[in-house]
């Protein structure tokens, strides 16, 4: 899987009021993409470390990037306008966008929240799955995503490319 194949997911509303393209991230070495929202208490639970991982390799040249895809008819804490309020009372440090019409969900492939992907310089796609290991955050024995940047920082092969995401399944239109 390569990025280009889903680049539309860069005209879709930001929460910051931007648009945003894959050119805006052109310079960056990775590119974390994270289907999330803002009910699902998984997502809460990790939302400090997806922060914390922003605030950690930003200098490095690697950039979240979130998309809310749920249908926010059956879960209206999921709008647009949560999104922002979300953001802001969470001081979010990576762009955080809406996919009103799921075809960018629909295109990864994601079931839950959170689920990442992690892509390389050349925008393939590196890594697949969860954050780490736990939603309770004293008990983490593993850090898949940061292992995953780590290792393509250095250079090196991601050991791990996939893992059972696990999470709030994806509100999916009826």
């Amino acid at each position: 899987m390569n990025i280009g194949d889903h680049a539309p997911f860069f005209n879709l509303p930001s929460v910051d009021g931007k648009s945003y393209s894959l050119e805006d991230f052109s310079e960056k070495k990775i590119l974390v993409v994270m289907f999330t929202c803002n009910h699902c208490p998984y997502v809460k639970a990790y939302e400090d470390r997806l922060i914390s991982i922003q605030h950690d390799y930003l200098d490095r040249g690697v950039s979240l990037v979130a998309i809310n895809s749920n249908d926010d008819q059956r879960v209206p804490e999921d709008n647009f306008e949560n999104m922002v309020g979300r953001a802001k009372m969470k001081n979010f440090n990576f762009p955080y966008l809406r996919d009103k019409d799921q075809k960018i969900v629909t295109a990864y492939g994601a079931r839950v929240t959170p689920e990442v992907y992690v892509f390389d310089s050349e925008r393939r796609l590196r890594y697949h799955g969860r954050v780490d290991d736990s939603r309770d955050p004293q008990r983490v024995t593993t850090h898949e995503l940061r292992g995953a940047v780590d290792s393509l920082l250095r250079g090196e092969e991601v050991l791990v490319a996939e893992t059972a995401a696990f999470g709030c399944t994806i509100k999916w239109f009826l």
